[in-house]
């Protein structure tokens, strides 16, 4: 009897390994075509990024020549006709607003392909002098416009407190990069999934902000989605611990963050949640 329990706690532990091995080859499948899409990703973006520099630098001149125009019109207006002085006007008025959305929406697509650029670039563990502030920001944008190109449904309400007078922090800022993505994804996931069940007197929100606290920098992300039961807030950040249905998350984002966060950069990653209503992820790193 022993020997068949004995058998059965092998079986059982080979089962278990088998298990892992075949999660950790997923895993280094996944990272193979990460390492591929980043190749892509960084391609795309740069040629991207010429034309609009063009659509950014040419909205700029036309913006020029209108306002040129309407001083001509200016000087013109007492020899020409009132009315016709008045649609010139007009018309140049809707250019201007024009050109200015079309200046703005440029803008917006340059932090987009900036943030794509981020991820993709760098040497791997390679710590330089960078601005918490503006990659906060960046990953922001691309996480939300990543989920938006996925799922036309979700939308969130985004507000960003970051301090200016924090300065460059020494990080590697791809892994720094990974953390900042997988939480801000994480906030917009349970916040959207808050949202389809409260459609009506809810609105998703996220808010990230930065601040200096003596020698380190303090980064928070809060959404205000579901929060974390307390029977399993000490769990998050093992291995392989997930509470997102199969096929939906590997367990492994925040395992990989904690990792990154306080074992490469000496700092410390905490939550603080109120299941039902909020969660809150802590990033504290030494700035030099």
């Amino acid at each position: 009897m022993d020997e068949l329990k004995q058998d059965s706690g092998n079986s059982s532990e080979i089962g278990k390994l088998q298990d892992q091995l075949r999660e950790v080859r997923k895993q280094l499948l996944e990272c193979e075509k990460m390492a591929t899409l980043g190749q892509l990703t960084a391609g795309i973006a740069h040629e991207i990024k010429n034309p609009l520099n063009f659509i950014k630098n040419f909205s700029e001149l036309t913006l020029d020549l209108v306002k040129e125009f309407s001083e001509e019109i200016g000087i013109l207006s007492n020899s020409m006709d009132p009315k016709i002085a008045e649609n010139l006007n007009a018309i140049l008025t809707d250019m201007s607003s024009n050109i200015l959305k079309i200046s703005e929406h440029g803008k917006r697509a340059e932090s987009i392909i900036r943030g794509m650029l981020l991820y993709a670039h760098g040497k791997e563990g390679e710590r330089v002098p960078s601005d918490i502030n503006s990659m906060l920001s960046e990953y922001v944008t691309l996480a939300y416009h990543g989920l938006r190109a996925s799922d036309n449904t979700f939308n969130i309400k985004i507000e960003q407190e970051h301090d200016p007078s924090i300065g460059l922090v020494e990080i590697v800022p791809q892994d720094i990069g990974r953390v900042f993505l997988n939480l801000i994804n994480n906030a917009c996931y349970s916040t959207h999934q808050k949202k389809k069940a409260k459609p009506d007197n809810y609105t998703p929100l996220l808010k990230t902000t930065t601040k200096e606290v003596g020698e380190q920098i303090e980064i928070r992300i809060y959404d205000n989605g579901g929060g974390i039961s307390p029977s399993i807030t000490e769990k998050i950040f093992n291995p392989y611990f997930t509470t997102k249905p199969a096929g939906s998350g590997t367990g492994l984002g925040l395992s990989i963050s904690y990792d990154i966060i306080v074992k490469q950069h000496h700092g410390e990653l905490k939550v603080e949640t109120l299941e039902g209503e909020y969660a809150e992820f802590i990033i504290r790193i030494p700035k030099h």
